[in-house]
């Protein structure tokens, strides 16, 4: 599960909303299972992060975030990882 809370700026914590968590984490679901055996901790950590900085930036659709994890999984594809 992605962490409830994140930084958007040092030192002050944005609240994500619980739709905006529960769709980071299906997302994140759905895209690591396009990895091998559902992918190792650093890829899903990678894919994470950015869904993390995604919503923090106000994109928090399904769709926005599945474009976000899947440019994502592209980099760690292209990386040999």
């Amino acid at each position: 599960m992605l962490a409830a809370t994140s930084h958007a700026c040092p030192g002050v914590m944005t609240e994500l909303s619980e739709r905006t968590k529960a769709n980071m984490d299906v997302v994140l679901e759905e895209t690591c299972r396009q990895l091998p055996h559902g992918g190792d901790h650093d890829s899903r950590r990678f894919i994470a992060e950015r869904l993390i900085e995604a919503a923090q930036s106000g994109r928090s659709t399904l769709g926005e975030l599945g474009i976000v994890a899947r440019r994502a999984l592209a980099e760690i594809i292209g990386k040999g990882g």
